[in-house]
C-alpha cells in the first residue's frame, strides 16, 4: 500500500513537471483551480486524511498555512500573502510516502477515530488518500491539455 502511494505521488510529479512555468498558476476555463493549488491541495489533504484523522496529529510536517491555500473547498481566487513555492510542495510531495511510511508501517490494521471518510483503519486513511490523489491527477492531466 505504501508502494502504491509513493507511485501516485510520483506520478503526480511528473505530470505537473510538464506544466510550464508560466502557467503554474492560470485556472483554465471550465477549472475552479490552478496545477499550483492541485499539488499542495494533494500534499495537504494527505497530511490532513492520514495525520488529522489519526492519532499522529502531533506527527504534522506541513506549516499550518498550508491548510488555509491547499484545504477542501480553497481556492487560488481567494489567496492572500505568500504562496508556498512550487519546487518547496514538489519537494514535500516527494518525501510525504516515505515519512507516512516510516510512521505506520506494521500500522495499517489498527483502529482509528470515526471520521467522515468512513475510514476504520489507517491502511483505510491511505486508500483514501491514494485514490484522492489519483482523482487529481486526471484533473491536471485535463488541465494540462486545455492550457496549450
Amino acid at each position: 500500500m505504501f508502494d502504491i502511494l509513493k507511485n501516485r505521488h510520483n506520478q503526480l510529479v511528473e505530470l505537473v513537471a510538464q506544466c510550464p512555468e508560466d502557467k503554474r498558476n492560470l485556472v483554465p476555463e471550465g477549472f475552479k483551480n490552478s496545477i499550483h493549488w492541485h499539488i499542495g491541495h494533494v500534499l495537504a489533504v494527505t497530511e490532513f486524511h492520514v495525520f488529522d484523522l489519526s492519532e499522529f496529529a502531533p506527527n504534522k510536517r506541513l506549516p499550518a498555512s498550508y491548510q488555509y491555500f491547499f484545504a477542501y473547498g480553497t481556492k487560488p481566487e481567494d489567496w492572500q500573502g505568500e504562496l508556498p513555492a512550487w519546487d518547496v510542495l514538489i519537494e514535500q510531495l516527494r518525501k510525504q510516502p516515505n515519512e507516512i511510511r516510516e510512521l505506520l508501517e506494521g500500522k495499517l490494521d489498527i483502529p482509528v477515530k470515526e471520521n467522515f471518510l468512513k475510514a476504520e483503519t489507517y491502511g483505510e486513511l491511505i486508500v483514501s488518500t491514494v485514490l484522492h490523489a489519483a482523482e487529481h491527477i486526471g484533473f491536471v492531466s485535463a488541465m494540462l491539455k486545455a492550457l496549450k
